[in-house]
């Protein structure tokens, strides 16, 4: 009812319904980036294409700037590039291979390609140099990669990251998904309204990103 409220008070202000629904989008738009989160940022493709360009251009430069490469590389990571990614990967490894940070990176292109024994070597060296790398985000790329075929293994990892991110309601949420595929219902149900629990304890600077899982589970537990 506030959304139809709002939308004919935008009417009634720009005296045209098109416009009034533009500007209502773009308040509904506003406010989920402000406070939820579930729609992505209109900006970030060009921002991450213009890194992209600098980094491809200082990189023929400079073509032996190692720190160079791995920032690349973690741009073609983010739009979703794997196979870029993971070539540059495959060059910087053997010089940080000390990293766990590059271990999971490329770990995760590995995954990503459907190559899944190679990612979880890379994702357990990744591991075995730092335990808390990434705040435990290799158990959940595993978990997420292992989902379809092997559910029993996705969960183990779903708990793993849960035991290191005690705090995450993103744990919840992809254990509940699991427990979904695996028709465990009342499991699912549990964890989707964990996922409120966890939320409720959280200071305020956190709940921030954390908020979309909320969202998302409340529905989960709608539908």
């Amino acid at each position: 009812m506030s959304k139809v409220f709002l939308f004919a008070i935008l009417v009634y202000l720009t005296g045209n319904p098109l416009l009034a629904l533009v500007v209502l989008l773009i308040i509904l738009y506003a406010a989920d980036r402000r406070f939820v989160g579930l729609m992505p940022s209109v900006t970030r493709p060009l921002r991450l294409g213009r890194k992209l360009g600098q980094l491809r251009q200082h990189i023929q430069a400079s073509p032996h700037d190692t720190s160079a490469k791995l920032e690349l590389a973690r741009v073609y990571i983010e739009k979703k590039r794997y196979a870029e990614a993971e070539r540059l990967l495959e060059g910087i490894l053997p010089i940080m291979d000390q990293s766990a940070d590059v271990h999971f990176e490329l770990g995760l292109c590995k995954l990503k390609l459907g190559r899944i024994e190679e990612g979880r070597s890379l994702m357990d060296q990744a591991l075995e140099l730092n335990p808390r790398v990434r705040y435990g985000e290799p158990y959940l790329r595993l978990a997420e990669a292992l989902a379809a075929d092997y559910p029993e293994q996705a969960v183990r990892y779903i708990e793993r990251f849960r035991d290191v991110q005690s705090s995450s309601c993103e744990a919840y949420y992809r254990l509940g998904q699991l427990y979904e595929k695996m028709g465990r219902k009342q499991e699912a149900k549990a964890a989707y309204l964990e996922v409120r629990d966890v939320y409720r304890t959280l200071p305020g600077y956190s709940r921030r990103m954390q908020r979309r899982w909320v969202v998302l589970a409340w529905w989960k537990t709608l539908v």
